[in-house]
């Protein structure tokens, strides 16, 4: 494993859905804490930050091709808060949010013209879900040439055995593993 080698003024935190309803559903408050350290640290950095939620305008938009997996009703409305990034981030109103409306976060949304006006070319990913929202984006980032580091507990997914494989069969393919820990004490060292 060779050590991070990282300039913030090319890379950017990209953090997958750490909204109130998912992080609710997924019981996620400790994947929040350690995504809230890596924004501390993009903060002091002067790095780059795309928050990043799910959203719905009336349903009609949400993916809904037949499964034999297919994703929950959403039962009509969803609750207020639902979409909103949770405050242990600290968005503010001049942070850079983009809202989705599949898995990954590049298609249909700005996201990659936003990272390639400001030269960025490696992203560090963190969210709920490991391997939905931040392996669909993962995905599409290593598609579009980007460089990655994943921060493997600073996501989470439905169940351990889904995060493990994500983590261990597709990540390293396309991308760098670490812990919180690992790449604080590697881009801080």
């Amino acid at each position: 494993m060779s050590k991070l080698q990282l300039d913030f003024q090319k890379t950017a935190l990209v953090l997958i859905d750490l909204q109130q309803g998912i992080v609710r559903m997924a019981n996620g408050q400790e994947t929040v804490e350690k995504a809230a350290r890596l924004v501390r640290l993009f903060r002091e950095k002067g790095g780059f930050i795309a928050f990043v939620n799910v959203s719905f305008l009336d349903g009609k938009d949400r993916l809904n091709p037949p499964t034999d997996h297919p994703a929950p009703a959403s039962g009509g409305s969803m609750p207020a808060d639902w979409a909103t990034l949770v405050p242990e981030l600290g968005v503010g109103p001049n942070d850079y949010v983009v809202t989705k409306r599949q898995w990954g976060a590049f298609f249909g949304t700005d996201l990659d013209l936003q990272l390639r006006r400001r030269g960025i070319d490696t992203i560090v990913l963190g969210g709920i879900s490991t391997n939905i929202g931040v392996e669909g984006t993962a995905r599409e980032a290593f598609q579009l040439g980007y460089s990655q580091v994943f921060v493997t507990d600073a996501m989470k997914a439905s169940s351990e055995e889904e995060h493990n494989y994500t983590c261990r069969y597709i990540f390293p393919r396309i991308g760098k593993l670490r812990t919180t820990e690992q790449f604080l004490a590697e881009v801080q060292g």
